[in-house]
């Protein structure tokens, strides 16, 4: 299946899209780790009609224009990865999880670590809002885009009254 790419500046960072002819697999971040998520070769399209819809609602997502996404989106991954993801798409807009309530929603309360690890390899980032999950005493932890990337995206979900672009 041929993937097809666009990057866009945003307030995080320049994010790399990757979708195939109909859905939405990737949101990268410009300082990647190409082991995270592995994808196969892609081909630069910037007319691609997902690309562009995923870009309008990401641009609206950082103007606080929305607060929810609505793109057909494809996961790639373990049945386990497949739950943890279903979850992350599940916590809505300003509000956070830890990752033992995502263990104990998915049926696994003895899984933290696993839904932490689960959760690193979301490729669907700020969609699939794997910035909402927090360490259980509250803390900010882990994130492939960075620290300072996950406290600006809470942040811009939690303020109503500044703009960041």
């Amino acid at each position: 299946m041929q993937l097809y790419f666009m990057e866009i500046p945003s307030p995080v960072g320049v994010l790399k899209l990757v979708a195939h002819d109909s859905a939405l697999v990737a949101v990268l971040w410009e300082n990647e780790n190409p082991k995270r998520v592995r994808v196969a070769a892609l081909i630069e399209n910037k007319h691609h009609p997902i690309l562009l819809q995923t870009e309008k609602q990401l641009v609206q997502y950082f103007q606080r224009k929305r607060t929810q996404f609505d793109l057909p989106l494809d996961f790639e991954g373990t049945d386990f990865q497949q739950k943890v993801w279903q979850a992350l798409l599940r916590i809505p807009y300003g509000e956070t999880r830890s990752y033992k309530d995502i263990a104990i929603e998915i049926g696994h309360e003895k899984a933290v670590r696993a839904v932490g690890a689960a959760n690193g390899k979301n490729p669907i980032s700020i969609i699939a809002p794997c910035h909402r999950v927090l360490g259980n005493n509250g803390k900010l932890t882990g994130f492939a885009g960075g620290l300072d990337n996950k406290a600006i995206l809470l942040r811009l979900e939690s303020l109503q009254d500044e703009l960041l672009l």
